[in-house]
């Protein structure tokens, strides 16, 4: 638990907001509890910072009594000062990331920032990549990331919100010009946020509706998604035009977003298709008002007269033809000349009534058009080096978010679709009991039905509850692609696919609805894509086989012919990890996508690989450019798509330069690794290193194995020795914890699995196991060690585990973990599982170092290390708290409302002081 704070000189301007900010916050405390409350918390922080740089039997027994003692109230006040204080360093440290990167845009011309889109693009120029190769990279070259509504984040978005105005003012004070008035005035506004912050509820009072989180997340949108994304894009234009200046560059829209919320069903009855369709309608609501602002701004600026520029034939060709019909006299622009203005009065009345009238546009790419003969126009008479931007950013975020805003993925389980598959052929009597059935005979079925081109279904009165609403979803996804458009709902995920005949089961449902059709005439119509999600170790290591079945498959391969030879699969981390370990299941994702690729490229068939990364450590999380870089590299032409969720969302998204930056330095590596010029980009893998890791995946998961599934009493230890029975009454989700509400390990979500051992600071599916797979290999031979660090130097995918190894250790605290141990009735289990976990965590931190060369934990990124050390004595107290609060709580007879209102607010502020727990 001792360690020692270096101090690294970047981060000065950061250590002095957290001091103002701190200082603030302890002025509040004496305003709203008086001196007492002050001086507890500044007691209790003194002797956790002591315990964190010398640790003292003496002090930490006083510090455990010092907590014991507390009265619920003044306990209560103690919880929430931690709980702010992490909200404020939170603000603070994304203020800080802006600072940096404002450092680097005022240096000269001469320093370009590390892993921006100008330092890619300098690259190329650099390793003489020519202008042929960059274009051909363009057209292949596509990230998605997709929002979910994962019930990670445990911080309210008023508090978010308040967060945001915190580090806006960050950012004003840090202006060289203030003057002392307006530095007063800033530290004014400041103060009174902070002071809001602390009379803000931290907790939500209710359950989150499906809708709530449809809400929330298209805050992001509202907020800085529809800004920044075509400013990616844009970015990469202007720096391909400076280095390669003979050159016309068109940069293709290689970057989307993608949602969840509102399309997936896998284990939340909460979903169901009338939500869905209200999802789709709120998001064509947002990004048609986020057009009316623009267009109306455009109208404002564009007061160009006939009687000063020429303008195009087109254009009043436009005009003429269509004022008349769309307009009536109120409505037009009054002067004549004013030719931009009518044809913009033109264009967004026809955008107010789309989805309201015959008079709206039918579709964006008719608004496309429009659009694009205003700016043909403009070229007329506009300088040509001066292109007017403002009309060309919303020509791109009309090509990227059209009317439907963001693509809705949908998705269930297999299990849901088999169910639904059993009770129509049922019905319909092709057989009485299809799920009995062998693979062979469901896929003999499954085929004659899709080359049958009658339909299959009964009136849907006919149907269980269940089942009906299975068919109304494909009928609803019919009817969202004539509403809304086919990018509206493209995809259709199949959660825990185990076999091909659960993505033909699909296709049937899909079939019903009008969505796959065989014609009389034998020609094929397919509107969706049907993707498997690998998630346990036994389903990745199937994978290839699975899809190599469907690949053989005359039916399948028309299919997919039709929606031009290109497969998504989707890969999950998370289940993965809670079967296998960590290590394992990274191992086995990697290799599943390697065999996949070369399987699929001898049918010729494009992939795209879908990567469901949470935000922890323990299911895939980590940077965004890291992740990319950590996949195969002969996978990135092939396009990336990955989750992004939970707390991920507001550290990434809730201010517009760090989404910037993070999409930045997300491009940039993309672009460096599907060129292969980055020496980082692994296309390079050794076969040596893939034997190793094998074997190392091998022992590390007969390791993890041995003590979750192999000790009878695991279950027991992590029921009792973490808040994971607290955790349902935590308000962050709308879906149940588990798929089926039953206390099996199989049946509990990977989400609260990784949060509650996040909680107790053991951090367990995050690193378990890693170390004796590691170490047993490196103590085998002094070259094995050597052979793990050049795996570590060369090998990205490697130096990506080990860095997030690295990463899980640190934020992990055995001393405090411990405490936890206190929770379990049988203190023989608590110690014998207690301490296989603390001799597996010292093995690892010892095999860690080895491999990096460094001393301590983190060393290789001064950073991170530093912040994991400035939150960790503030963590500590709410740690014991908790420990304290449940051991109570657990002894009632009758549910006490105060004290799990104080376990919540321990949950939430240890969530705020780790930041990536699920």
């Amino acid at each position: 638990m001792a360690t020692e704070l270096k101090v690294n000189d970047s981060s000065l301007p950061l250590r002095r907001d957290v001091k103002l900010l701190g200082k603030m916050l302890g002025e509040i405390l004496v305003n709203h509890g008086g001196s007492e409350l002050f001086e507890k918390v500044e007691k209790i922080r003194h002797m956790t910072k002591t315990l964190r740089t010398h640790f003292d039997q003496e002090i930490y027994a006083d510090l455990k009594d010092e907590i014991a003692n507390l009265s619920s109230p003044m306990r209560r006040q103690i919880i929430r000062a931690f709980s702010m204080y992490f909200h404020l360093i939170n603000a603070a440290e994304q203020n800080h990331r802006i600072r940096r990167r404002r450092e680097y845009q005022l240096q000269d011309d001469s320093i370009v920032q590390p892993a921006s889109i100008e330092s890619a693009v300098l690259s190329l120029k650099e390793n003489n990549i020519n202008e042929d190769v960059i274009r051909n990279v363009l057209h292949t070259l596509s990230l998605e990331l997709v929002i979910t509504a994962h019930p990670t984040e445990a911080t309210k978005r008023s508090i978010l919100e308040i967060q945001q105005r915190i580090a806006d003012i960050l950012k004003s004070l840090d202006h060289p010009l203030l003057t002392s008035r307006e530095r007063k005035k800033l530290e004014e506004s400041l103060f009174n946020e902070v002071t809001i912050l602390w009379q803000t509820d931290e907790l939500r009072e209710h359950k989150p509706t499906v809708l709530d989180e449809v809400r929330n997340g298209l805050y992001y949108f509202d907020q800085t998604l529809f800004e920044v994304l075509p400013e990616i894009h844009q970015e990469l234009a202007n720096c391909l035009g400076s280095y390669y200046s003979t050159a016309t560059w068109e940069v293709p829209n290689f970057l989307r977003f993608g949602s969840w919320i509102g399309g997936d069903r896998d284990g939340n009855p909460n979903v169901t298709h009338e939500v869905t369709w209200e999802t789709l309608n709120r998001q064509r609501r947002l990004v048609l008002k986020k057009y009316k602002t623009v267009l109306v701004d455009l109208m404002k600026r564009y007061s160009h007269s006939t009687t000063r520029v020429e303008v195009s034939e087109e254009l009043i060709r436009f005009i003429n033809e269509k004022e008349d019909t769309y307009l009536r006299e109120e409505k037009k622009w009054p002067i004549k000349s004013e030719v931009y203005r009518r044809a913009f009065a033109l264009i967004i009345e026809r955008v107010k009534q789309v989805g309201n009238s015959e008079l709206g546009y039918r579709s964006a790419e008719e608004l496309l058009e429009d659009l694009f003969i205003i700016k043909r126009s403009l070229k007329k008479h506009h300088p040509t080096a001066h292109e007017l931007k403002i009309i060309q950013k919303l020509i791109r975020q009309v090509q990227l978010f059209g009317f439907h805003l963001a693509t809705l993925d949908i998705r269930n389980h297999s299990g849901e679709h088999e169910a639904a598959i059993s009770e129509i052929l049922r019905k319909v009597r092709i057989t009485e009991d299809y799920s009995v059935l062998s693979e062979e005979e469901k896929l003999k079925i499954l085929q004659n039905i899709l080359m049958d081109p009658r339909p299959l279904l009964l009136l849907n009165e006919d149907y269980s509850a269940e089942t009906q609403e299975m068919i109304k979803v494909f009928q609803m996804i019919k009817e969202a692609h004539e509403e809304f458009g086919k990018r509206a709902i493209t995809v259709y995920l199949v959660s825990m696919t185990k076999s091909p005949s659960d993505l033909l089961e699909v296709l049937v449902l899909a079939k019903e609805a009008g969505l796959y059709r065989l014609h009389a005439d034998g020609t094929l119509e397919s509107n969706l894509n049907v993707a498997p999600l690998l998630e346990t170790i036994d389903d990745l290591v199937a994978g290839p086989k699975i899809m190599q079945t469907l690949f053989e498959m005359p039916i399948y391969r028309n299919h997919l012919q039709i929606l031009g030879d290109q497969q998504e699969i989707m890969l999950g981390y998370s289940d993965g990890s809670k079967d296998g370990g960590t290590l394992t299941a990274n191992w086995k994702l990697y290799r599943a996508q390697i065999e996949i690729h070369k399987m699929a490229k001898e049918y010729e068939i494009g992939l795209k690989f879908f990567h469901g990364r949470g935000g922890s450590l323990g299911r895939g999380g980590g940077p965004l450019n890291k992740s990319i870089l950590s996949q195969p590299a002969e996978t990135i032409g092939d396009g990336v798509k990955i989750t992004e969720q939970g707390e991920v969302l507001s550290s990434r998204y809730l201010l517009e330069d760090i989404a910037y930056r993070s999409l930045e330095q997300a491009t940039s590596t993309l672009l460096l690794a599907a060129t292969h010029v980055s020496k980082e980009a692994g296309y390079h893998r050794d076969p040596i290193w893939e034997e190793t890791i094998e074997e190392i995946a091998g022992i590390s998961l007969g390791k993890y194995q041995s003590l979750v599934f192999g000790d009878p009493d695991f279950l027991t230890y992590f029921n009792e020795a973490t808040p994971l029975r607290e955790l349902g009454d935590l308000n962050i989700g709308s879906r149940p914890m588990s798929r089926k509400n039953r206390g099996r390990f199989e049946d509990l979500r990977a989400i609260p699995w990784v949060f509650a051992w996040t909680q107790s600071r053991q951090l367990l599916p995050a690193w378990y196991a890693a170390g004796t797979g590691l170490d047993t290999f490196a103590s085998k031979s002094t070259e094995n060690l050597k052979l793990l660090q050049q795996m570590y130097e060369k090998w990205p995918f490697f130096r990506s585990t080990i860095d997030n190894l690295h990463m899980a250790l640190m934020k992990a605290d055995i001393t405090t973990a411990k405490e936890y141990l206190t929770l379990v009735e049988d203190k023989a289990i608590a110690d014998r599982i207690f301490n296989n976990i603390l001799e597996e965590y010292e093995r690892t931190k010892a095999i860690l170092l080895k491999i990096t060369g460094d001393k301590e934990l983190l060393d290789h990124t001064p950073n991170i290390q530093e912040s994991v050390h400035r939150r960790n004595p503030y963590v500590d107290p709410l740690n014991f708290l908790q420990v304290e609060l449940i051991k109570e709580l657990r002894t009632q007879d009758e549910p006490n409302d105060e004290l799990i209102t104080q376990v919540l607010l321990t949950i939430s502020g240890i969530s705020a002081g780790l930041r990536n727990t699920g």
